[in-house]
């Protein structure tokens, strides 16, 4: 069995209220506190207290700072600190994910560079502890990253005021976060003018964290946490956090990418390969192309390219850039992935990796090529003698 996290926003979405979800689902403030002391940043203090609205009970997350005033920090100084932090290695680079998709929406939204964009609120302490902490909090639940999904999020209605004045709810970076994210819009829990509902550092977690998904959550419900917001409009205005488990036999992982497609007919094969070179070098999933039989009788080529939904138009725009393609077609499409693990295995002449799939009782091993290829050049020996060596060590092993 595995463990998955639903988190289900019905009344939208911060750093706080996630935190506090985290919490109350059982995540001990002081694990908090003592992996946020981590950080090289100093004056701040985290508490949790008890919280109440209309009849629902939960948590109540505070970070408070010990100064008010905080400086405007560029991606550059908030991954610098992100690089230095004492703290496990997939907090950090999630963190430093969230903070660097933070930084592509707003260098968008105001037509400027990544490098030259300065976070006001989203910079200042709190928000680097709210990132941080909600990342250390799935670690320390010991969830599957893969697992970890949201239904969707509110727009909500009205104005807000930040930094560069007063701006339509929802945020331009919560909307530009959850388009590119593809993340679904659910319902806003009012009528008339909500407010702000769903925060940029909100989005910016859930969108880089989380898939986007129609799934009701774990199949097996073992804790359910409440992360309450400041405000007290006349709904509960909290995040519900869904931890649990599948069953043995339902290994199969619900996610959704993009796909991006295009016919070509006057490509030459070198063209092709360094197209599909800078694709995976960008981050594309998969790379693939087809033969076609075109107009005026021309052979061609179909060429198949999936990314992660908040990767759809950048990698769009780059397989415009290395190809004679005109236009391209985007559109999302959901995946059943088998559940996977990675092991090692010795052979007579060294380690290979062995990936596992993983479905129900059933584990099917797949030795890893380079590590095989490696092995059998430095040993001047068959590759498929490396390879039925690296198998057989994996039956041992399974």
């Amino acid at each position: 069995m595995t463990r998955g996290v639903l988190l289900d926003c019905f009344s939208g979405a911060s750093g706080d209220m996630l935190l506090g979800a985290l919490i109350d689902a059982g995540v001990a403030v002081y694990d908090l506190r003592a992996g946020l002391r981590g950080l090289s940043v100093r004056g701040w203090s985290l508490s949790a207290e008890p919280a109440r609205q209309h009849g629902l009970g939960g948590t109540r997350a505070r970070v408070r700072l010990d100064e008010r005033d905080q400086p405007h920090r560029g991606l550059s100084a908030i991954l610098a600190v992100l690089g230095e932090a004492d703290l496990p290695a997939p907090v950090r680079e999630r963190a430093a994910a969230v903070f660097t998709r933070l930084g592509e929406v707003e260098a968008a939204i105001h037509g400027t560079s990544v490098d030259e964009v300065e976070f006001h609120e989203v910079g200042a302490i709190d928000a680097i502890v709210d990132v941080v902490g909600v990342i250390l909090g799935l670690h320390l639940l010991e969830v599957d990253w893969e697992r970890v999904v949201c239904n969707g999020l509110p727009l909500g209605s009205g104005w807000v005021r930040s930094a560069h004045g007063r701006l339509p709810v929802p945020a331009p970076a919560t909307l530009e976060l959850m388009r590119r994210a593809a993340m679904p819009v659910r319902a806003s829990p009012g009528e008339g003018e909500t407010g702000e509902l769903t925060t940029p550092t909100g989005a910016a977690l859930l969108t880089v964290l989380a898939h986007p998904t129609p799934s009701a959550g774990p199949e097996r419900i073992e804790r359910v946490g409440y992360g309450f917001g400041t405000r007290e409009p006349p709904w509960p205005n909290a995040v519900r956090l869904i931890v649990g488990t599948d069953a043995v036999d339902s290994d199969l992982i619900t996610d959704r990418v993009m796909e991006i497609q295009t016919n070509l007919d006057d490509a030459s094969p070198e063209e092709l390969g360094f197209a599909m070179e800078r694709l995976l070098d960008a981050g594309a999933l998969d790379v693939a192309f087809s033969p076609l039989q075109m107009k005026k009788n021309r052979p061609g080529v179909l060429v198949r390219v999936l990314a992660r939904p908040s990767d759809g138009e950048r990698l769009a725009a780059l397989l415009l850039e290395h190809t004679s393609a005109l236009g391209v077609r985007l559109q999302a499409i959901d995946r059943l992935i088998a559940r996977r693990a990675e092991r090692e295995v010795m052979t007579p002449w060294g380690m290979v990796r062995i990936k596992l799939k993983l479905l129900g009782q059933a584990r099917i091993a797949a030795p890893e090529y380079e590590d095989c290829a490696r092995l059998a050049r430095e040993a001047r020996v068959p590759l498929r003698e490396v390879y039925a060596a690296a198998q057989d060590a994996a039956r041992r092993l399974m």
